[in-house]
């Protein structure tokens, strides 16, 4: 899985990056202030950089004009959010730019959207006896390709995109159906309870108790 450095000065934020990432399966190592990150840098060479613009000794923005991440892609993550700031972050070569407060499900969209044009591998994932290609949209249960429908097979891309995360049934509703959907919650649970039949799920797509399901890898 890839490694992210996270640079932000502040701890809390910081660490709650990096559990939700973590979670996901990213490899994080953190970083408080600009020269922290530059000294990391020295000995490491993550595949994405988490950027925040105002940090000690060097900020964001300097960082950046200095090219000390090189090739790396880099995603801003500040709380300087006029379009001024966005424009100045994007010219100076950051892949994105997100404003917070922010919510998790974003934040981890985002970075597998940046790393897909970065690395533009294949995305196979693999939970107990089921494989996934998200590229192909094809699922494999026991050497055997499942009949998923489109909408079953967006669930299960929200499901596998926001992994060991609990998601509402309006938040997987938004992921798969899309912001114009107007219909009931339940079909959430009709399509999960397809799901885990045809691909032997039921002990990995778990219901969370008045809120929805997640998926455990």
């Amino acid at each position: 899985m890839a490694s992210i450095l996270i640079v932000e000065d502040e701890k809390s934020i910081n660490d709650l990056i990096q559990m939700n990432l973590k979670l996901m399966g990213y490899e994080c190592i953190q970083a408080f202030d600009g020269s922290e990150a530059i000294s990391i840098l020295e000995t490491h060479k993550p595949d994405l950089v988490l950027l925040d613009v105002m940090i000690p000794y060097l900020d964001g923005f300097s960082l950046m004009e200095q090219n000390v991440f090189g090739e790396i892609p880099v995603i801003f993550l500040t709380a300087k959010d006029s379009v001024a700031d966005k424009v100045k972050g994007l010219k100076l070569g950051a892949d994105d730019y997100i404003s917070k407060p922010f919510e998790a499900v974003e934040l981890l969209a985002r970075i597998e959207a940046v790393l897909r044009r970065s690395e533009p591998a294949q995305r196979v994932f693999t939970i107990g006896k089921v494989e996934v290609n998200l590229d192909q949209r094809i699922a494999v249960a026991d050497g055997v390709t499942a009949d998923l429908t489109n909408r079953e097979f967006e669930l299960l891309e929200a499901l596998i995109n926001n992994r060991n995360m609990a998601l509402s049934r309006e938040k997987l509703l938004e992921l798969a159906w899309g912001y114009d959907y107007f219909g009931d919650t339940r079909t959430v649970d009709v399509h999960i309870t397809k799901l885990r039949k045809k691909l032997n799920l039921e002990n990995n797509i778990k219901t969370v108790y008045k809120l929805g399901y997640r998926l455990e890898v």
